[in-house]
Order: C-alpha cells, then sequence, then structure tokens
C-alpha cells in the first residue's frame, strides 16, 4: 500500500498506520497502528462512560422519580462530569489496614481492562472508508464471552482483598450470580452463532442486513430479535444479571452490604471501578446490537452513529430497570438463574439446532 492511499473498506490500524506515514502490513505499521486504535476506541469509550456515569444515570433517574437531577453545573447540568472527576481525583486514596495489596490494587484495572478488551472485535460500522473494528478474527464471540468473564476475577479480589466482611460478601455474591447468568448468556449467544453459522461478528453482522418482512413501504430488517425474540428476551435478561442492575444488583446492594466489593475504595480506584462498571454496561448493549439489532445498519445515518445510538438505548433499559425492578433476593436470584433461564437458554439452543438441522 502507497503511503496516503487509503483502499476501500481498510481496517483502523491499517488506516492509521498509513497516516502516520508507515506501511500497514509491516511489524511496525501493525504495531503502532494497533497501538493507535485502541487509544483512539478506549478514548471514545471512555469518555461515553464518563458522560454515562455522572450525569446520565442521574438524569435518568431522577425523571423517573420526579426530581431535577444536575442542572446547576454548566448547560443541562453537563459540568457536573468535570466536577466529579475533580471531586474524586483528589481525594486521598485509603488502602484498609490488612488489606492484600497486590490484588487491592489490581482488582480496579482488571475490571476496567476486561471491558476494553472486549471492544477490540467489536465492529462499530464503516465511516468513509475506514471500518472501524481493531480486529476480526474468525472466533470473536468466544473472545468477547471470555475478557468479559474476568470481571467476576476482578470482583473476587476487590471483594476478598479490602479486608471487610461487606466487601467479602459482595465477591462472594458476584462469584453465584456470575457463574448462575453467564451460563445461559453463552447458551443464547451460541444459538445465534448457530443459526448465522459463524462465530465472527462481522459475519453475524453482514446476515442481519436483508429484510424479513416488507409490509408496504414499511420494511421490517432481518435482525435475530425479530427472527428469535424468545432468544433476546433471554439475553437481555442475562445481560442485566451480567452488568449487576435490578434486579440482579445483589453484589453491590447498598440498603444490604454498604457497596459491596467498592466499599474500601476511593480516589483513582473508585473511579475505574465506576467506570467499568459502565464500560461493561456498554459492552453488553454492543453484543446486544451486534447479535440481535443488526450491529451498525441503519438508515440514512452512518453506521457508527447507529451503534452508538443502540448501545445508548440498552443503556437507557438498564436504568430503567434499575428504577424500576425490586432487588431480589440473593436465594431467589440463584433459582432464577439456575432454574429458570438455564433451563430456558438450553431449550432455545436445542431448538435452534433442530430448525437449522432440519429447515
Amino acid at each position: 500500500m502507497t503511503v496516503g492511499a487509503v483502499p476501500l473498506s481498510t481496517p483502523l490500524p491499517d488506516a492509521l498506520a498509513d497516516a502516520v506515514g508507515l506501511v500497514p502490513d509491516t511489524t511496525l505499521g501493525s504495531v503502532v497502528g494497533g497501538l493507535l486504535g485502541a487509544t483512539l476506541v478506549a478514548t471514545v469509550l471512555l469518555i461515553n462512560a464518563a458522560v454515562a456515569g455522572p450525569w446520565a444515570k442521574r438524569r435518568v433517574y431522577s425523571a423517573f422519580i420526579d426530581k431535577i437531577g444536575p442542572n446547576r453545573h454548566g448547560p443541562a447540568g453537563l459540568l457536573i462530569i468535570v466536577a466529579d472527576a475533580v471531586r474524586m481525583l483528589s481525594k486521598e486514596l485509603i488502602v484498609p489496614e490488612g488489606a492484600d495489596r497486590p490484588a487491592f490494587d489490581l482488582a480496579p484495572l482488571v475490571m476496567a481492562a476486561s471491558a476494553l478488551l472486549g471492544f477490540a472485535v467489536i465492529p462499530f460500522g464503516t465511516l468513509g472508508t475506514v471500518t472501524l473494528q481493531l480486529a476480526d478474527p474468525e472466533t470473536g464471540l468466544v473472545f468477547v464471552f471470555a475478557v468479559a468473564s474476568l470481571a467476576s476475577l476482578g470482583l473476587v479480589m476487590a471483594g476478598y482483598a479490602s479486608n471487610n466482611k461487606f466487601s467479602f460478601i459482595g465477591g462472594m455474591r458476584a462469584v453465584a450470580q456470575n457463574i448462575a447468568y453467564e451460563i445461559p448468556l453463552v447458551l443464547v449467544g451460541a444459538s445465534v452463532a448457530l443459526f448465522f453459522g459463524t462465530l465472527q461478528l462481522s459475519e453475524i453482522v453482514a446476515a442481519q442486513q436483508d429484510t424479513l418482512v416488507a409490509l408496504g413501504p414499511l420494511e421490517i430488517p432481518d435482525w435475530y430479535a425479530f427472527v428469535n425474540p424468545f432468544a433476546f428476551v433471554l439475553f437481555m435478561t442475562a445481560n442485566l444479571a451480567e452488568v449487576g442492575r435490578n434486579p440482579f444488583d445483589i453484589p453491590e446492594a447498598p440498603t444490604e452490604i454498604v457497596a459491596g466489593h467498592m466499599t474500601e475504595y476511593s480516589s483513582v480506584y473508585f473511579v475505574l471501578l465506576y467506570l467499568s462498571e459502565f464500560l461493561h454496561i456498554f459492552l453488553g448493549g454492543a453484543l446486544v446490537a451486534i447479535l440481535f439489532l443488526g450491529g451498525p445498519a441503519g438508515p440514512v445515518l452512518p453506521g457508527p452513529v447507529w451503534m452508538f445510538a443502540k448501545i445508548w438505548a440498552i443503556f437507557l433499559f438498564t436504568q430503567w430497570a434499575r428504577t424500576t425492578f425490586p432487588r431480589v433476593r440473593i436465594d431467589q436470584l440463584i433459582q432464577i438463574g439456575w432454574k429458570f433461564l438455564l433451563v430456558a437458554a438450553l431449550g432455545n439452543l436445542l431448538l435452534t439446532a433442530g430448525l437449522v438441522a432440519f429447515v
């Protein structure tokens, strides 16, 4: 490839390497392009998480309970993001006496990294001639599930290392919850991969680009949410549990165990934990968009705009659930996961396998 020449559908790392005057096919070009692409994607996601956490969550919550929400700092209260960042980052980092320091320090990094790594294979669509995707492996869906599950390790590390009984209870609850709901989540994801015959996320998106039903001028797209709404509901339910939103916010449960695994964290460590929570919500939203809502597909607007619109729609759904559903007890949570959701997800997988085999 000649410098300055960007062919059709150039991967983001190659386009960035070409932009700085490097040959993408070389080792140096691949490394530099990959690092620049990862930095760009991480920056955009962290900005979205920063908007979602201090501002959007509060505005949505206040609208549901008939309050005002942030409105004093800047237009519509948007500068509350800056105020909260300064407030939290300027606080002293307090480490509990008797804490397991290595695990205490690493837990926030593990949780944030597990979410960011998942976005390495998420296709955000095409902007001009550049495909906004860092990597497109044939096992992309497996990769996302694998790295996202590392968050469970971070929760356990934070709960154990804090030397706090409430934190330890939150960590143990997180383990029980994630095991109970990760299996149904993966089973539903496997049914989608089985239906489309691929684990490659770009291929799953491409398979949903046709029209399912045309009703005059109205065309219903061939999104898997319309093809199999039962699988869509199962995945959304399991995803709510994975990101810890009501009725499944058991690992934190502020009215029961203070803040669970986050109880002893402050300053920059708390910021990392807080942002990682919203990064995982966005990662779950990205998976829902890709597997069930056609990914970046949509009329008129560019693909990345549709992709982020769908991710934010899932985020708003999680906040609606947070303000609406009462928290279930830990025993009820385990029963829902093992006795209902797992059985339903397994039945959905077997039914999908039968349809693929015989129809």
